[in-house]
């Protein structure tokens, strides 16, 4: 049995991933490909406990080390007990958010050293990787109008514009560190537009 691909889809807050998720998941399966769709933080039971307390307010302060290693934590549950098995039958996955975020949000937005990350991306991931990642990209101060229009912010959605500057400013740096795999996708255009480009590339996919 073919092994099935694994698609990430990561970007700043407001990027418009839901949308587009939902976009890649109905062209994969008109393509007649079975694809599982999931999230990161969370995934699985113990994910989406670790999710609720990273993301949710009444969580309070948090150190950044903690926050990368819950993330990581979370991540490990993800792969080893949903990502590889789906993958193993011939399904494909597609994650909002994968390690990539890690780089940006708790490498570049809280500003933890970027080695450190890679050790724990070695010692939980190993040697596997995404096939691709479709990065969406638009300004911090359209995707943070778009945050701001869709009600309560989560406990990071609430940090401030630098922040988000500079965890967006940590994506592109990835995006031109690993072209062949990250694929950058203006999202600033229309729905419609953003979805065309996400086309071109899973056809080459």
């Amino acid at each position: 049995m073919q092994k099935g691909k694994f698609i990430t889809v990561d970007g700043v807050e407001g990027a418009g991933k839901s949308t587009q998720i939902n976009f890649i998941c109905e062209y994969l399966k008109d393509k007649g490909i079975n694809v599982i769709l999931t999230r990161e933080p969370g995934g699985t039971e113990i994910g989406e406990k670790i999710r609720t307390m990273l993301l949710s307010n009444s969580t309070g302060k948090m150190h950044a080390d903690t926050e990368l290693m819950l993330m990581f934590a979370a991540r490990n549950e993800h792969i080893q007990n949903k990502i590889i098995p789906v993958l193993a039958q011939g399904d494909w996955v597609l994650s909002d958010r994968f390690t990539d975020a890690s780089y940006a949000y708790q490498g570049g937005g809280r500003g933890l050293d970027i080695e450190r990350i890679a050790q724990l991306e070695n010692w939980v991931l190993q040697d596997f990787t995404p096939d691709m990642t479709l990065l969406l990209d638009v300004s911090v101060h359209i995707g943070m109008q778009r945050v701001e229009s869709r009600g309560t912010k989560d406990r990071i959605e609430q940090e401030d514009f630098d922040f988000f500057n500079r965890v967006r400013q940590a994506y592109i740096a990835r995006a031109k560190q690993y072209p062949q795999r990250i694929k950058l996708i203006d999202a600033v255009q229309s729905v419609d537009d953003t979805s065309r480009q996400i086309q071109a590339i899973l056809n080459d996919l």
